[in-house]
């Protein structure tokens, strides 16, 4: 699943495959309790938190691997070290099992995102 056409991340959660669904219902619970203010929103097919009209976090389920998206550039280069093992696109996480995702990595990220202003 790439791009979904679902209304909001519940729905979105329906269609995900077994495999990835407790692993993106996990990210989204953290993403709930990590970043007040912002809002939960479906953007390019993805859901995405939003913070004055702006996405500053995503998740996606791939074919080949779960998707972290981490846009704020300034959290990227202040978690450079942690980051360097992972496998990381220009904004990108990847987990190609979703079982190897990193929850503390992730809750880190998240709090430093919702730390700076909007």
């Amino acid at each position: 699943m790439v791009q979904s056409a679902a209304q909001d991340v519940t729905g979105y959660l329906a269609e995900v495959p077994d495999g990835h669904r407790a692993a993106l219902t996990r990210l989204r619970q953290l993403c709930l309790a990590e970043l007040p203010g912002f809002d939960e929103v479906m953007a390019y097919g993805m859901p995405a938190y939003e913070r004055g009209g702006t996405a500053e976090i995503a998740f996606a389920s791939q074919k080949q691997y779960v998707s972290f998206y981490l846009l704020r550039g300034e959290v990227r280069e202040a978690f450079e070290e942690r980051l360097a093992g992972h496998d990381m696109g220009k904004g990108c996480l990847r987990f190609r099992k979703p079982e190897s995702i990193d929850f503390e990595l992730v809750r880190d990220l998240l709090r430093a995102t919702a730390a700076l202003p909007g």
